[in-house]
């Protein structure tokens, strides 16, 4: 059986509206990206701990601290990153949710990325070496412009770290915005796959579509994924408003639009799911 999350920061910056939308939706995690127009690792602590007030009195859970993480150039320095790191594993820690949805660094305009191959994998291993040893899986998401954009270089990453504290968020719509195969990808990362993000993609259209509207084989990348084992989490993401680099929004509407066709989507092929 799966589990159903969303960014819920996509339907509105207002925690409690959040919450109430999921819960009229049957979907009781989230994917802590930002409230109150505030991204998650700059949060105050006043304002998280109202925060987990109201998600342990609401009986909600966190899919993951949907971190920000590796969302910095590659030749930018990385010692203050990895203290913004440290912070979101204390978040971790604080919501009791052991995961974090991670990047792998932006690329210089202009720069070929293998030029910043060896600084990412060491970036990268070293971030794993640290969320082991704090009892935290990280989840590697694929996204435009970052070195692991397409599905060679996120499987290069996770083949070089080679730890159980760093597995894959496949992002079908991200591939396909970099002109990626979905089929080839989820060929090359379904075995290391421990997140799927549900957000799908109309490349004619160049725009967001609800799950199993566009190219993203999602109801059969869930399916195949189920059969293979898989138990985590299928993530709500479905950018049907505003789509960008650091920020999407779909509206409470429209995010009911996404949650129906996903259900929809999981029902046709038998998915249990909660």
């Amino acid at each position: 059986m799966i589990r159903l999350s969303a960014f819920a920061d996509e339907i509105s910056p207002d925690p409690v509206e959040q919450i109430d939308v999921l819960s009229r939706h049957g979907i009781r995690h989230i994917e802590f990206r930002s409230i109150h127009g505030t991204n998650v690792l700059d949060l105050t602590a006043a304002q998280n701990h109202a925060f987990r007030a109201i998600l342990r009195d609401r009986d909600f859970g966190l899919s993951a601290i949907g971190s920000p993480i590796g969302k910095i150039k590659a030749d930018e320095p990385f010692e203050p990153h990895l203290e913004r790191f440290e912070h979101a594993l204390d978040l971790a820690e604080f919501y009791e949710c052991p995961r974090i949805r991670i990047f792998s660094y932006y690329i210089p305009a202009g720069d070929d990325p293998a030029a910043h191959k060896d600084e990412v994998l060491r970036r990268m291993a070293e971030k794993a070496r640290i969320a082991a040893d704090r009892g935290v899986t990280l989840f590697l998401e694929n996204e435009k412009g970052i070195y692991g954009d397409t599905a060679a270089r996120v499987s290069e990453i996770l083949e070089f770290v080679d730890s159980p504290a760093l597995t894959h968020a496949f992002d079908p719509a991200n591939y396909l915005e970099v002109g990626q195969s979905v089929d080839d990808a989820w060929a090359l990362l379904r075995e290391r796959t421990g997140h799927i993000h549900v957000k799908d993609y109309d490349s004619k259209l160049k725009k967001n579509v609800p799950a199993g509207q566009g190219e993203g084989q999602i109801p059969r990348i869930i399916d195949e994924a189920v059969s293979n084992g898989f138990e985590g989490f299928c993530t709500l993401e479905p950018h049907l408003v505003v789509a960008e680099a650091m920020y999407g929004f779909t509206g409470p509407e429209r995010f009911g639009d996404a949650a129906k066709a996903l259900k929809e989507a999981l029902n046709r092929k038998g998915i249990a799911y909660r």
